[in-house]
Parts: C-alpha cells; structure tokens; sequence
C-alpha cells in the first residue's frame, strides 16, 4: 500500500496527498493560493484573500451551536524546499511524491511538506465535514512562515473575527505548546577582489555532505555538525600552513535549516599537494570523532579539479575565513525557568558567493526579547571586525506563555481524556507566527498543537501516521469542548 489516502484518517490523508501535488515554496505560494480558492468555491464556502495572499475560508456553526464562540484554525501553506544532492527535482514545478515507510510517511528525496500541510490538510477535512459538532470555524493560511512570518507580519485587524486561536503547527505528539522564541536574522556581506592564480598549483573541491540538518530551532540543541563550520575549518587550518587561495564557498540553502552540506574550492601550491591531502585526513578524522554519536553518516571528499580562472585576494580571503570561524553557531543559554528549553541560539546557516561577494546568513533566536537581540549583536560584531557589510532584519517577537489560558485547560483536558496520559506543557524555542497574532490580537487565546514530525526542513522530514490519527481525535474534541 502507498496510498495516503488509505491510512486513517482518510480525509485529512487524502486532502494532505492533494496538497502534494501543489509547488508552494515560500515566496512562491501563488499556485496553492489558487488551490484553497478553488477549493472553497467548489465546495460552497466562504473565502477571502488579503493582500499579501493570506486566505481565510469560513464555515457555519452546525444546528444548535450558532452562539458558540468562534474558533479559528490556523496554518502555513507554503514550505522548506530542501533535497538530497544527487536528486533531481523542480519545486517550483514538480509536485512532492510521499512515501510510506513503515509507521512513517516520507518524500522522495526531498522535504515532504508536513511542516506544515498536514495542518492544512486537517483544516480541509474539517471545513468539508458534515458528521462534526462545531461553533462557528474560521481557517486561516498564511503564507511565506518559513522565510520571513511575512503573511503573520502584514495580517491585518479584523481580517478574522474569532477570540480562540488553534495553531496547527507543531511537531510532537502529546506536547502542547504555549510559547515560542522570537528571532532576527544577521546577514554579512564580504566583498572580494578577483585575482589570477600562481602557475602550477594544485586546485582541489572538498565536499562535507550527509550530516542530519534539521531545523535551527527544534534541533539546535542536538549537537548536530555544521557543514559551513567544518569546511571552514578546513580551509582556515590549511591556509595557516600553506599558500591557500580561496576559489568558492557554497554551503547551507535557507535561515531556519542547520547546514547539511557545503562546498569549496581552493588553489595550494603543487609543492603542498600531498600535505594538504594529509591535513584533510587528519581533519576528517578529527571531525568523526567529534560527532560520531550525532552524525554517523558524515562525508568529507577531497578531490583536484581544473586550475580556475581567478582566486580570491588574500586579504578579502582572510576576513571571510576569520568572520566564519569566529561566528557562534548553536545553543548559547538553556533557560532558567522552563527545565529543558532552549532560551538563546545561533544558526550559521548559509555561505553563498554571487559575482565578487560572499553573502552569509545566520538566524538567531530567544525567548527572551534582550537575549535575542544581544545575540544578534554579538554575530554583527564578529562579522563587523572581520570587515564586512551587516544588515540586522526586522526580526520577530516571541509569544509569552500563559500558563492560566482557558483554550490550555480545554486542550490539557481532552488529551488526557482521549489518551489517558498527561500532554507536555511547554514553549518552544522555534519561531510560530502566535506572537505576530498577539500583536494585532492581544486579547487572544492560543495553543499549538500537531502530530509528531522529525527531521523537518531537510529530506530527512517524516510523519508518523499514528500520530495524525490522534491530532485529528484530539482536534475534533477540542472543538466540540469549546462548542
């Protein structure tokens, strides 16, 4: 069986196998708006689109329920687009192919998209369902989450009416979450001179790839490597000994990923050709060692390539080597108050070389407003001693945890009820979109809840099926404890 639409429950299965076979990268998000529309138009349900693509479609409360308090369901439509190396695959075209593999559905190579289709898929099922007791339900997509909360920053007041907010945009089964960190993105930018390399030298591609990746906020804590980090290391330690000149450095792809795999190119003298092979050997070594217990499928290659046309300059070189290396990445305090939660991190996310620039993003977070920007200071410094252009963006606010939350005990209570085990209370230290919502909603009542995903934002993304059954129960009885 590789049917989704076979597992249970069969709706939201069916309605996340149609979203699928929709491109919705962020950014991106035109076809799946598309999609929503049509789906509320074909169905007979009201619809609306503001004006940077957010749809909300309503739908009545069921006989005998009409003076209930209005909910509102909400979700993210648009998604990571992250992919094995080796693999071909458009996404601004091509539709994801899921995969059942055992008690778990994945992608074909690919991110799967349930971060966050199957919240939308469940919103579907619900808005088409005529066997459910409910008040009034508003479903609301936003879009462009992963890149920038950008449909969460331009929602306007009064564009959904309800007081109760269920994000569906969570990742573990039987935790409910009610906070989350804010976060600011860093970004440098070194400037370069092209310069024309020594004859006879020795040019060479080293390769890290196969580390986890995972998402800069959920997985942070896990002492996953760095593929930025390590191939920097490398050239850092061969241009102290050796006549290294940087060719390229392409590592990481997106702001909320750790970096799964990076390349650079580089020229040594021919007369360091076999020690330059005996440092990487070492290095490689060294880095095995180091996170053996986190990352046994790491890959490192070194390999000679054609002489290249141009070189970095040395000094230009130096400051890019220096900024990178110096650059924190990972978790920089646990909090003090919640046993277990990250408070403050940094992601050293991607290295891109466009023209004669190397632009480099990071992604810092914190639950703790002062924290975040303290942390966004300390990567805007590094990179400002090591010579480059930095540029802090807007960032976003955290949401505050309200432990007395009325919409927390209805939720508490009927995971309980349902399961006969006590949910886990806790903030998350990755970004949702609730704290832009209190921002323009501050009287509103919220909880994040979904079923159990791993490896988001990298191929590596699966869902385990047991849990979307139990998301749906636990779905439809919060609504009716509301009603």
């Amino acid at each position: 069986m590789n049917k989704l639409s076979e597992l249970q429950p069969r709706e939201v299965w069916r309605h996340f196998e149609s979203i699928c076979q929709v491109p919705r990268p962020s950014k991106k998000e035109e076809k799946i708006i598309a999609f929503l529309l049509k789906f509320a138009e074909d169905n007979g349900l009201e619809a609306k689109k503001d004006h940077i693509g957010n749809v909300l479609i309503k739908k009545p409360a069921t006989e005998g329920r009409e003076q209930v308090k209005s909910v509102v369901l909400q979700s993210h439509i648009d998604m990571v687009c992250e992919k094995n190396s080796d693999k071909k695959h458009d996404f601004d075209n091509d539709p994801i192919i899921p995969v059942i593999d055992g008690d778990w559905v994945r992608a074909d190579g690919t991110t799967l998209g349930a971060d966050d289709g199957i919240g939308m898929a469940a919103q579907m099922a619900l808005l088409l369902a005529d066997d459910i007791e409910h008040g009034p339900i508003e479903c609301l997509f936003t879009v462009d989450e992963e890149t920038g909360l950008t449909g969460a920053f331009e929602l306007k007041e009064g564009f959904f009416e309800s007081s109760i907010l269920l994000n569906l945009d969570s990742e573990d089964d039987g935790e409910l979450f009610i906070g989350c960190a804010g976060g600011v993105d860093t970004l440098a930018k070194f400037p370069f001179k092209k310069e024309a390399p020594s004859e006879g030298g020795f040019a060479f591609k080293v390769t890290v790839s196969g580390l986890k990746g995972g998402h800069s906020g959920d997985d942070i804590h896990k002492g996953l490597g760095n593929a930025n980090k390590i191939v920097n290391r490398f050239l850092w330690e061969a241009s102290k000994k050796y006549d290294l000149r940087l060719v390229s450095f392409d590592g990481g792809n997106l702001r909320n990923a750790i970096a799964r795999e990076a390349t650079a190119i580089a020229v040594v003298p021919n007369s360091n050709k076999e020690q330059v092979r005996v440092a990487y050997n070492m290095l490689f070594h060294d880095v095995q060692m180091e996170l053996k217990a986190t990352e046994p499928e790491l890959r490192m290659k070194l390999e000679s390539v054609d002489l290249p046309e141009f070189v970095m300059d040395e000094e230009s070189q130096l400051n890019l080597l220096n900024g990178l290396y110096a650059c924190p990445h990972g978790v920089i305090e646990m909090s003090r108050e919640i046993d277990g939660l990250v408070e403050t991190s940094t992601n050293l996310a991607s290295v891109k070389m466009k023209d004669d620039h190397v632009f480099v993003t990071t992604s810092q977070r914190s639950s703790v407003e002062s924290a975040k920007e303290d942390i966004a200071n300390m990567v805007e410094s590094v990179f400002k001693l090591a010579g480059a252009e930095v540029i802090n963006s807007d960032g976003y606010p955290g949401w505050a945890p309200n432990t007395d939350s009325e919409i927390l005990k209805i939720t508490r209570d009927s995971y309980k009820e349902l399961f006969g085990t006590d949910p886990v209370v806790r903030a998350i230290h990755a970004g949702l979109e609730c704290g832009l919502f209190l921002e323009k909603y501050p009287n509103m009542d919220m909880i994040s809840f979904g079923p159990t995903i791993r490896g988001a934002h990298s191929p590596d993304e699966r869902i385990e099926i047991e849990t979307v059954q139990k998301f749906w129960k636990h779905l439809i009885d919060v609504l009716d404890r509301i009603s």
